[in-house]
């Protein structure tokens, strides 16, 4: 990854997504990518550690697979179901996962909100959606580039995390 250029200058346009979304969808492939190269020889004997009490590396790769999913959600016009709601309430418990199925977990979800921005047309991009139960307004475009915004804060975060555990925390 040190030596290609990032997702967005590598020219790569996915011919089935509306264009309006490739930022989005380059921004979601960075962060895997980002991921990929950090964690590959990650302890996860480190996963749920806190140092100075911030948020561990298990949660923030649970977090941001959740996070997709229930903003595609919204983006989709649907509310969240019963188990999208228990994994919100899961993402801060260690449930004895590796660090390499953690990040299979994010891998997957980044692929799979990039297949649901594909069935988005490009017409419904400013249609108005209601997100949470407050009903808060957003529209289609914004739920799906806060999605990619999410991931890459994240993404950050776990970057700093990681380097402070791997120098002794």
């Amino acid at each position: 990854m040190d030596s290609q250029k990032e997702v967005w200058l590598r020219g790569a346009r996915d011919s089935l997504l509306a264009a309006e979304l490739q930022p989005a969808a380059d921004a979601l492939l960075q962060a895997g990518e980002e991921l990929e190269a950090l964690l590959s020889d990650f302890p996860d004997a480190l996963l749920w550690e806190r140092p100075a009490g911030v948020a561990a590396v298990g949660f923030h790769l649970k977090h941001i697979a959740g996070v997709l999913d229930r903003l595609l959600s919204y983006a989709e016009g649907q509310m969240l179901e019963p188990g999208q709601l228990e994994y919100l309430k899961s993402e801060v418990i260690d449930e004895g996962h590796s660090t390499q199925q953690l990040l299979k977990v994010v891998q997957t979800g980044i692929q799979q909100t990039i297949r649901r921005y594909r069935k988005l047309d490009a017409g419904s991009l400013g249609a108005f959606r209601k997100v949470g139960r407050a009903g808060l307004p957003s529209t289609v475009i914004g739920l799906c580039f806060h999605a990619a915004e999410h991931t890459m804060r994240h993404t950050g975060q776990l970057l700093v995390t990681v380097a402070v555990l791997r120098k002794g925390g």
